[in-house]
C-alpha cells in the first residue's frame, strides 16, 4: 500500500512500489555490510547509492534530510538512512532501509559478545585487548579534535564546552541535564542574520500544513511509542521494575532520547550509569566495547549492544547467562533505534519546514558545543583508565573526579596510544587499520612479557 503523503509515490502503482522496494531492500543491505568508519564515511556512501549512482533522491532533499538528521537524538547515518528509504517506498521503504542499515552491525556485535563473555579472559584475546584499549584512546581524541574544529566558532561555543566538562568531571551531573541546559542556553543566543541552514531546494517535497498530514504523524508517533514501550511493560509486568533486564530498558531508552553528539558523547553518560553506578561492566570492558564497534559495520553507537549484554549476562536470574545476555542485547539495541525510527517517519514530511526554524539551529548549535566537552570529559576519563592501573578519587564536597596514581602509569599503553596517533594524523590511516594495528602491538608487548 503506498504512502498518500509521499510525494514520489503518491500515484505510484503497486507494481512500481514493489519494484522499487526491492530494489531499496538490495541497496539497503549493501549499504550496511558496507558502512564500516563513522558517520563521515556512511553519510558519504549513502550519498553515493541514493543520489549519484541511485538518482532517486535530489542533491537537495539529500542536503535538508541531513540537516534534519542532525538535529534529532541519535545515530544521523541510520537516521538518513531511514529518511531514504521513506523518498524511495514511503513508510515500507522507511523501515526496510533502517532496518538493513543496523542489522549486519548489530549481528556481528553480537557475535563478539558471545566471544568476548567466553574467551575474553584467555591470555591471547586478553593481549589483543591490551592494545585496542590504548589505540580506541587515540581513535577518540581524534573524534574530539574534529568536532571542536567545527563546532568551536563563538565565545558562546568555549564557555558551552567548557562549562559541560566541568559538570561531568568534577561535579558529575548526569549527561541529559547537561544536554537539556547546553539547548536552553541555545534559546538564549542571538539569531544568525539569513538562513544559514537553507539548502538548494531542486526537487518537490510535501508541505507540512493540512489535517491529513497531521493526522498522519499522530498516528505513526502513537503507534511507534507504544511498540518502543511494549517490551519493556512486558519486562515489568513478567519479572520487575528492579530486574536488570527493566533497568537496562530504562537506562537505554533515556539515552536514545538525550543522545546528541553520536556514540562518543554517549560513552561518558554510559560510564557515569553502566560502569560506575551499576556496574555492569568496567572502564576497560567498556573500551573493548567501543573497540569492537570501530571495527564493525553500522552505526558506532550499536556498542550499546555489548554494554546491555554483558549487563545482563552478570546478572541473569531467571535466565541462563547466555539467554539473559542476549535478552539484554536485543531489548538495548530496540529501545535504542526505535526512536530514530519515529523521529524520521513522523516528521520526514516536514523536513523542508523544519530546516527554516532559526531558533533551532542556535539550539543544535550549543548541544554541539556541550557535546565537546563531553567528549573531552570521556578523553580524559578513558586516558586515566587506559594509561595508568590505579585510580583514585578526589572528593572535597561537591567535587568528585578521577585522579591518577602517577606511580601505576603503564609505559607500553601510552607507546601504542601513541602510535596510533601516528597513524591517525600524520600517516592518514583509517579506524579500522589502526584498531588492527593496536592490537597486534599489544599482542606482541603481552607475549614478549614487557607488560603483565
Amino acid at each position: 500500500m503506498t504512502d498518500p503523503h509521499h510525494p514520489s509515490n503518491a500515484t505510484a502503482s503497486p507494481a512500481r512500489e514493489t519494484a522499487e522496494l526491492g530494489w531499496l531492500a538490495r541497496r539497503s543491505l549493501r549499504i550496511g555490510l558496507l558502512s564500516f568508519g563513522g558517520p563521515a564515511a556512511q553519510i558519504a556512501l549513502l550519498h553515493k547509492e541514493f543520489v549519484a549512482d541511485g538518482k532517486r533522491i535530489s542533491e537537495g532533499r539529500f542536503l535538508n534530510a541531513l540537516n534534519y538528521c542532525m538535529l534529532l537524538p541519535g545515530p544521523e547515518a541510520q537516521q538518513l538512512a531511514t529518511y531514504c528509504g521513506w523518498i524511495v517506498a514511503g513508510t515500507r521503504g522507511g523501515i526496510v532501509s533502517g532496518l538493513l542499515f543496523i542489522a549486519p552491525g548489530a549481528l556481528a556485535m553480537l557475535a563478539l559478545s558471545l566471544v568476548y563473555v567466553s574467551f575474553g579472559a584467555s591470555p591471547l584475546v586478553a593481549s589483543l585487548f591490551f592494545g585496542i584499549k590504548a589505540g580506541v584512546l587515540a581513535i577518540v581524541l581524534q573524534a574530539l579534535i574534529r568536532l571542536a574544529a567545527r563546532a568551536m566558532t563563538s565565545g558562546a561555543a568555549f564557555a558551552i564546552a567548557a562549562a559541560s566538562f566541568c559538570a561531568l568531571f568534577f561535579l558529575d551531573l548526569p549527561f541529559p541535564l547537561v544536554i537539556v541546559a547546553a539547548g536552553l542556553c541555545g534559546l538564549l543566543l542571538p539569531r544568525p542574520a539569513g538562513d544559514p541552514s537553507a539548502a538548494r531546494e531542486d526537487s518537490p517535497a510535501p508541505q507540512a500544513t493540512g489535517r491529513p498530514l497531521h493526522a498522519r504523524a499522530f498516528r505513526i508517533l502513537l503507534a511507534g511509542v507504544a511498540l518502543w514501550a511494549l517490551p519493556v511493560a512486558a519486562i515489568v509486568t513478567w519479572l520487575s521494575p528492579q530486574h536488570v533486564l527493566a533497568d537496562i530498558a530504562a537506562f537505554f531508552s533515556t539515552m536514545a532520547l538525550v543522545s546528541f553528539g553520536g556514540a562518543y558523547a554517549l560513552l561518558s553518560y554510559m560510564a557515569q550509569v553502566a560502569v560506575e553506578t551499576n556496574g555492569w561492566l568496567t572502564a576497560g570492558e567498556m573500551l573493548d566495547g567501543l573497540g569492537l564497534a570501530e571495527t564493525t559495520p553500522g552505526p558506532l553507537i550499536l556498542v550499546t549492544q555489548f554494554v546491555g549484554y554483558l549487563g545482563g549476562y552478570r546478572a541473569p536470574s531467571p535466565f541462563d547467562p547466555a539467554v539473559a545476555g542476549l535478552l539484554a542485547a536485543g531489548l538495548t539495541t530496540w529501545v535504542t533505534f526505535a526512536p530514530s525510527f519515529i523521529f524520521v517517519l513522523a516528521g520526514a514530511p516536514y523536513v523542508d519546514h523544519i530546516r527554516k526554524i532559526a531558533w533551532l539551529s542556535n539550539v543544535l548549535s550549543a548541544i554541539t558545543a556541550a557535546v565537546v566537552g563531553t567528549i573531552l570529559n570521556l578523553s580524559l576519563w578513558f586516558a586515566i583508565n587506559v594509561v595508568f592501573d590505579d585510580v583514585a578519587v578526589l572528593d572535597e564536597g561537591w567535587i568528585s573526579a578521577p585522579l591518577p596514581v602517577l606511580e601505576s602509569l603503564q609505559p607500553w599503553s601510552l607507546a601504542i596510544a601513541a602510535g596510533a596517533g601516528v597513524m591517525l594524523f600524520a600517516l592518514k590511516r583509517g579506524v579500522a587499520e589502526v584498531v588492527l594495528a593496536a592490537s597486534l602491538a599489544g599482542l606482541a608487548v603481552r607475549m614478549s612479557g614487557l607488560s603483565p
